[in-house]
């Protein structure tokens, strides 16, 4: 299929970007798994474990992406974030030598706020969703000078997070299939470059938060609801501008899963691998577990494990 995209986000410009982030990121492992432990039909699955990335998910890819694409000003870097993107651009920052301001909602869990103080990144927790954080971050750089760094919606972020489908590939996954997370399209957005159809992207989203699911009925990036366990980390207002022409063009099918699908998910990953995600982390395996996605015969699934920045080991508690 041959799409034209603006802005670059092209394979040629995912190889550039992994070679320019090499040795900032992790090489994370890929965990083969029988689905019977997962209580699953017969399947072969591949856990891709950006859980171990540096800063606790895959935005550090992004991250770096970005803040090695131009020089930095002196006033340093500035983020709107759930959490994880706050904490992959602190700890990029702290990497870079750059000041960093992260500006998160009332919503972020301890865990990624703590992870965030913990790089050295000032911190501010105001407003109750990803939204209003980012109109804060907007003012904010537009009258310190400081550049700001897009969780989702920015060329060098979508080319860093594409750079998973790369590793993949050198890591010799074959996939047939791979289910993905989503929140605001980033990661999807920039495995939808790398892979253009050569592997079957399904998205999976929380029910409260289909902000996929919405724009794709709508044909266009429209507001969405934004409740669901995993809100820190799936539920912007709305998919990034940049990656809704890649998602039409190359994702299969979006699933939609409930909290408790999620939180099964959590669950039976700690219970079959002592692997820790949070409810954003487990959201593409739950498409799995809940039997929303049902793996062909002899197909080849992938799965995204894409954080793990909580604190919560023990679900029974």
């Amino acid at each position: 299929m041959t799409v034209a995209f603006e802005g670059g986000l092209t394979r040629e410009a995912i190889e550039k970007t992994y070679l320019r982030i090499a040795g900032r990121v992790r090489r994370t492992p890929v965990f083969e798994l029988d689905a019977s432990a997962l209580d699953l039909p017969a399947a072969s699955l591949a856990l891709k474990l950006e859980c171990l990335q540096f800063s606790g998910s895959f935005k550090a890819r992004g991250a770096f992406s970005a803040m090695t694409s131009a020089a930095l000003p002196a006033s340093g870097v500035a983020a709107a974030s759930g959490g994880n993107h706050g904490a992959a651009v602190a700890f990029a920052a702290r990497a870079l030598g750059s000041p960093a301001r992260i500006f998160v909602p009332t919503i972020s869990s301890p865990a990624k706020l703590a992870r965030i103080a913990e790089y050295g990144a000032e911190l501010l927790v105001e407003g109750e969703r990803y939204a209003d954080a980012l109109a804060l971050c907007d003012a904010y750089c537009a009258e310190s000078g400081a550049r700001s760094i897009h969780a989702y919606d920015e060329v060098s972020t979508l080319l860093g997070q594409g750079t998973i489908g790369l590793e993949l590939d050198e890591q010799g996954a074959e996939l047939d299939t791979l289910l993905v997370a989503v929140g605001g399209g980033g990661l999807i957005g920039g495995l939808a470059a790398w892979y253009r159809g050569a592997v079957r992207l399904v998205a999976v989203e929380p029910e409260g938060a289909p902000s996929l699911a919405m724009a794709l009925a709508a044909g266009a990036p429209v507001p969405a609801p934004q409740g669901s366990i995993a809100a820190d980390s799936l539920a912007p207002r709305q998919v990034g501008a940049l990656m809704f022409p890649l998602a039409k063009a190359f994702v299969d099918r979006v699933i939609l899963v409930s909290d408790d699908d999620i939180r099964s998910a959590q669950k039976k990953l700690w219970q079959a691998t002592r692997l820790v995600a949070e409810p954003g982390g487990a959201t593409a395996l739950a498409a799995l577990v809940s039997g929303a996605y049902v793996p062909a015969p002899g197909e080849r699934v992938g799965v995204l494990v894409c954080g793990a920045n909580t604190s919560a080991v023990d679900f029974d508690r």
